[in-house]
């Protein structure tokens, strides 16, 4: 099997954002599941406009743990809106999220630092997230 071509960095914070939430979303769940969700999640998260997701209130995840297109996990719908508070911030101090990637060395720093900064974002996912926004990974091996 051929594998898959690795995706480019994304052009917008919201596309960070995206690949983050999406690791999150994966975590403990199918990957069927999410895919089969995932336009309805884009959608509920304002395409995942990272400004109007980290002002997302209280009534915002009321919506979204009553909308049938999310899958309604309370604490990731939360780190959701915290992701995307820490991500600005990031972005703000490093003047680019790229720039703050950029700045972590080598994939283990860089996984313990996402570990440090964003929820729901273990071994694994820190290691799918970096391939999906095109940054360079150690080789997995299939267990």
């Amino acid at each position: 099997m051929a594998p898959y071509k690795q995706p480019a960095p994304p052009k917008e914070l919201s596309g960070y954002l995206e690949a983050l939430a999406r690791v999150m979303f994966q975590a403990g769940i199918s990957w069927r599941v999410v895919e089969a969700k995932w336009p309805g999640i884009r959608k509920a998260f304002s395409g995942f406009d990272v400004q109007r997701v980290a002002k997302f209130r209280a009534a915002d995840i009321n919506r979204l743990m009553a909308d049938t297109r999310v899958i309604r996990n309370r604490k990731k719908l939360e780190a959701v809106r915290e992701n995307a508070k820490e991500m600005l911030a990031l972005d703000t101090e490093y003047r680019g999220f790229k720039r703050y990637l950029d700045s972590l060395g080598d994939f283990e720093a860089t996984k313990k630092d996402l570990h440090k900064h964003f929820a729901f974002v273990g071994d694994a996912g820190s290691w799918y997230f970096l391939w999906s926004v095109g940054r360079k990974v150690p080789a997995r091996h299939e267990e």
